[in-house]
């Protein structure tokens, strides 16, 4: 099915089709989940289907599909990866880079994973197979999902009838200015953490 085809029937079938795509684009399947998220974001202009809906359907793909790949690390390891990999488009370089990565910043692959290419489809098995629990898995990996799901809708929503434009340009430099958002939400929250802490001291 080409991108076209694709995309009408996401258009077609709208929650449903989302959710489908991202889960099974997350896995490993050759499914062009950004290209998707920024055509939905359009869409999302016109005035089709729910803002809210749909971004917490596309977060639930997102999250199904990521968890999927770590509980395959997590229960069959490696030995089932490299015999069914294939299916998956899992190759051996393909995992070593995500090692490597992993190794270099632990956890936090999970949450920039999603923008680098040959790393979002493989860093959760990687996490599964190194052991790493699933509540720590999840607060990294499903808050990447929503900042990633976040970023990629709201591009498309802002440029509207521009979107093919926009999903060609994603892969470049959106990696750069979701780091940027977080951290600037990381620092939002520092700061009202601390203010808060403040005020208790001051009170006491």
């Amino acid at each position: 099915m080409d991108l076209a085809s694709v995309l009408q029937w996401v258009e077609a079938n709208g929650y449903y089709a989302l959710f489908a795509a991202l889960m099974l684009g997350i896995v490993g399947l050759p499914i062009p989940d950004e290209t998707i998220l920024v055509f939905v974001g359009a869409l999302l202009a016109r005035g089709k289907f729910n803002p809210l809906l749909m971004w917490l359907t596309a977060w639930c793909g997102a999250m199904s599909g990521i968890s999927l790949s770590y509980f395959i690390g997590r229960t069959a390891g490696l030995g089932f990866i490299h015999k069914f990999g294939k299916y998956l488009h899992v190759t051996q370089e393909r995992l070593d880079k995500v090692h490597v990565w992993y190794g270099k910043m632990g956890p936090w692959i999970l949450v920039i994973g999603y923008y680098i290419a040959g790393v979002r489809h493989f860093s959760a098995m990687v996490a599964g197979t190194s052991g790493l629990s699933y509540p720590y898995f999840a607060v990294f990996a499903y808050a990447g999902a929503a900042l990633w799901v976040s970023v990629f809708l709201g591009l498309g929503y802002l440029l509207g009838d521009n979107w093919e434009a926009a999903a060609h340009m994603a892969h470049e430099y959106l990696l750069y200015a979701s780091i940027a958002i977080g951290s600037v939400v990381v620092l939002y929250f520092g700061i009202r953490w601390w203010l808060r802490r403040r005020a208790a001291r001051a009170q006491g």
